[in-house]
């Protein structure tokens, strides 16, 4: 592999963890901050690519198109249809027990991925979407993927200057409190509903930003890229790993995990008899499961712990016995 190469497959493993790291802090903001289970992240994140694509391909007689905006608004457009399917879930499940949350965004999920194959007059079913416009595509020529990867990198530190900002808020705090005592929260008169409601249709916007700027790197999507293994198991793994709850943690998970999976398919593509290459992906996922294991038994609050983890973890150190506040051994 030469240097080109070499840079060429950086860009483009570093933009994949940027995607992957945006989709970790929409998560952050529904499981880690707010407490809300959502597994149908592979729904809301199909959602925004297949909305960007449509609404930003030229016209075509295989799938609904040929609207030909420009790739900002097709962004605009995927977060906000994802927003507004978030909505319609989150006003029917979230006054209810948290596991109906589980299941109504399991049911989404499936019920988007066999629209997205079954419906070819709106996706072009299997054969995907394809034409799918570049960042500054007719601008200038990038072999290499670089505008794609300032385009991601630019997005996260606006996402991330924007949930650090709302986490510091008065709002964060509220849906922190929910999540450690919300009957302390409904106490103190706040509608738990509506604060649960805000996390949960942000956190989907931010998996439908997601989806659209994956779109928009690959210029081309179908239902197969939307695999609930790759999107919502990965995604979990990551954001429990890097620390739930801390932003920071997020976006870690997301650089280890992937590091660990892109590297793993290396080696086994690479160096493992042709035999075995048709078991890897089952074999990568189980060390993927091994290692978060062993973080979940070493560092339970993942590899960056949200500050009030290790707040407690301190004040039990304290409070052991054999210690005391003035640092003396002896009583």
């Amino acid at each position: 592999m030469d240097l080109f190469e070499l840079f060429t497959f950086a860009v483009f493993f570093l933009t994949l963890v940027g995607i992957y790291g945006i989709l970790a802090l929409g998560l952050n903001v529904q499981w880690g901050m707010t407490g809300l289970f959502n597994i149908g992240i592979a729904g809301f994140f199909a959602i925004g690519a297949y909305t960007s694509a449509i609404m930003t391909t030229p016209a075509s007689s295989g799938h609904v198109g040929g609207f030909g905006l420009p790739m900002p608004v097709g962004l605009v457009l995927g977060v906000l249809f994802s927003s507004f399917i978030a909505l319609l879930v989150g006003l029917i499940t979230l006054n209810l027990r948290e596991d109906y949350l589980a299941i109504a965004t399991i049911g989404i999920a499936e019920i988007i991925r066999l629209v997205l194959k079954n419906e070819e007059w709106l996706t072009n079913g299997v054969r995907g979407i394809a034409g799918i416009p570049r960042p500054f595509a007719g601008w200038f020529e990038d072999p290499t993927g670089v505008t794609n990867l300032l385009v991601v990198c630019l997005v996260i530190v606006m996402v991330y200057a924007a949930l650090e900002r709302g986490r510091q808020s008065p709002w964060g705090r509220v849906m922190r409190a929910i999540r450690e005592r919300e009957v302390a929260v409904m106490a103190a008169g706040k509608d738990i509903v509506r604060f649960r409601l805000e996390s949960f249709v942000l956190g989907s916007a931010i998996m439908g930003l997601a989806g659209g700027l994956y779109a928009h790197f690959f210029g081309f999507v179908s239902p197969e890229a939307f695999d609930p293994m790759y999107t919502t198991f990965l995604i979990w793994v990551m954001l429990i790993a890097g620390g739930s709850g801390n932003n920071r943690g997020a976006l870690l998970g997301a650089l280890a995990i992937w590091t660990i999976w892109a590297g793993t398919e290396y080696l086994t593509n690479r160096f493992a008899p042709p035999e075995f290459l048709t078991r890897a992906a089952t074999v990568r996922m189980l060390l993927v499961g091994l290692l978060l294991e062993v973080i979940l038994l070493t560092r339970p609050a993942g590899l960056l712990p949200e500050a009030h983890f290790v707040a407690r973890a301190d004040d039990r150190r304290s409070t052991a016995p054999g210690t005391s506040d003035s640092g003396d051994g002896d009583d």
